[in-house]
């Protein structure tokens, strides 16, 4: 039974690989029980509550391998359950994987056809992409191209069978094109790419039916989903005896002259999130106080980079002047978690002396670039960044031995010791000035209370897009 993976507590991610040694091992022991037939059941179920009432019939795409099997399997349910079936294939029978050429061969037994195109004029009721799976290493071209745009201008309910045709699974990107999913139901466990860089966009909603392997052959994966906080993203309840000298003192520098707004919205983020004082150094030397959350504090910010904190962000409308420059080199020597934002970025990858104080730290370091930043810091454009945001943001952290938060559709946070997860909170309605500062104050504020570096920013990555007021998504 398929069920919504945010309804779970950090599930697994597995790369193509992870999943192709879990085919291998569940059936070398268990030969007679082949996966297949178990997905292809439950794509029919799933289809049978998404149908459309128009009666039309259920146009089923099958490509040539497994995922292609899991679609004939599907039809032949589908027709069982009293539905109209057109199934579509390229693919030569005599090539197919061993599952795919049963099923094949069971679609046929059981009175079904195979055409070789999507009949012109048709309506159809749903339609089931089973072209291409989780492992596609090509670009989607020819008559499968023309196929996925036909079915991307239809009006019904698609379902895609494990991930959306032409999504590489693994990363996220789009291989030359790819279907537009209204439903995607994945096999076994979830794929990281179904979640980070284009994933978000094509897949729809997301089910998961890991067809009854739960627990019995599924590795460890170095991966997990930010579906929700574990135990361990959270605070301890506060006594009613204490005080704010126990929840941290939080530094952040930044606010040069028209861009104090960063530092403010950083500095009101971290109080709001329960740090016990802020002080805000501001190079903007005329601001002293913040009208709308006077209990911000302000110093000197040479004087704060040298002073007694729990935690120092660094970057929040910093500039990159000779000044910032100075103050970042101070910040980096700080005896205390730090967290490095926006203009921080910049100067670091500016400058290799200042990179390698950086990732020789004694003390943890927090990163949250954007995708533009992270191309800096690591000398490759932003589409470089795009095409795996995963493996980027693991290169980062060795980098730098920091904590990294890769912002941007399926934030990626990685950590040194090679973990890493994917958020599953927020969207395209945080992407707006000012959004990640926000981010550095919440980050600041959980270390300040003594939140591990490492569950500090996935539980600050998760509730930044978690809080955000949805209702002011423009889309209408």
């Amino acid at each position: 039974m398929s069920v919504a993976p945010c309804s779970l507590v950090s599930p697994p991610l597995f790369s193509t690989a992870d999943i192709q040694a879990i085919d291998r091992q569940w059936a070398n022991t268990h030969p007679d029980r082949p996966l297949m037939d178990r997905a292809g059941a439950a794509a029919a179920e799933l289809a049978g509550t998404l149908a459309d009432e128009s009666g039309e019939p259920v146009l089923i795409l099958a490509g040539p391998g497994n995922n292609g099997g899991d679609a004939l399997v599907a039809a032949r349910h589908v027709a069982a359950q009293g539905a109209r079936v057109i199934v579509v294939s390229r693919a030569d029978p005599a090539r197919l994987p061993p599952d795919a050429a049963r099923a094949w061969a069971a679609w046929y037994e059981h009175g079904g056809t195979v055409l070789t195109d999507i009949p012109p004029s048709q309506r159809y009721s749903l339609v089931i992409d089973g072209l291409f799976g989780a492992g596609l290493t090509r670009d989607i071209t020819g008559a499968e191209a023309r196929w996925v745009a036909q079915v991307n201008a239809l009006s019904c309910p698609r379902l895609a069978l494990d991930v959306p045709s032409g999504l590489d699974g693994d990363c996220g990107k789009i291989r030359g094109c790819a279907v537009r999913a209204d439903h995607t139901l994945t096999f076994l466990g979830l794929k990281p790419g179904l979640l980070t860089a284009d994933g978000p966009d094509y897949v729809g909603e997301l089910h998961l039916d890991t067809l009854g392997t739960d627990g019995e052959i599924l590795p460890a994966p170095a991966g997990i989903a930010l579906t929700q906080l574990e135990n361990r993203h959270r605070l301890p309840a506060r006594a009613h005896n204490s005080h704010k000298g126990l929840y941290g003192h939080v530094g952040i520098i930044g606010g040069d002259a028209g861009m104090v707004g960063a530092s403010l919205i950083a500095g009101r983020a971290a109080l709001r999130h329960g740090a016990g004082r802020v002080t805000l150094g501001v190079l903007d030397e005329r601001i002293a106080v913040d009208y709308v959350e006077p209990r911000l504090m302000f110093a000197d910010p040479d004087r704060l980079a040298a002073a007694s904190l729990d935690v120092l962000a660094v970057g929040p409308g910093l500039g990159q002047s000779t000044r910032a420059h100075t103050l970042l080199n101070a910040a980096l020597r700080a005896p205390c978690p730090l967290v490095l934002d926006a203009d921080a970025l910049n100067l670091l990858a500016g400058d290799p002396d200042l990179a390698r104080q950086a990732g020789h730290r004694s003390h943890p370091t927090l990163i949250t670039p954007h995708p533009g930043e992270a191309a800096r810091l690591l000398g490759v454009s932003g589409r470089d960044i795009q095409t795996n945001r995963i493996e980027a943001a693991h290169m980062l952290s060795q980098a730098y031995r920091a904590d990294v938060a890769l912002k941007g559709a399926g934030t990626v946070v990685a950590h040194p010791d090679g973990r890493y997860a994917i958020n599953t909170t927020g969207g395209p309605w945080l992407a707006q000035a000012g959004s990640g500062d926000r981010l550095t104050g919440m980050l600041a504020a959980l270390l300040g209370q003594g939140m591990a570096a490492g569950d500090a920013i996935e539980a600050a990555v998760w509730l930044h897009g978690s809080e955000f007021p949805h209702s002011l998504h423009l889309q209408q």
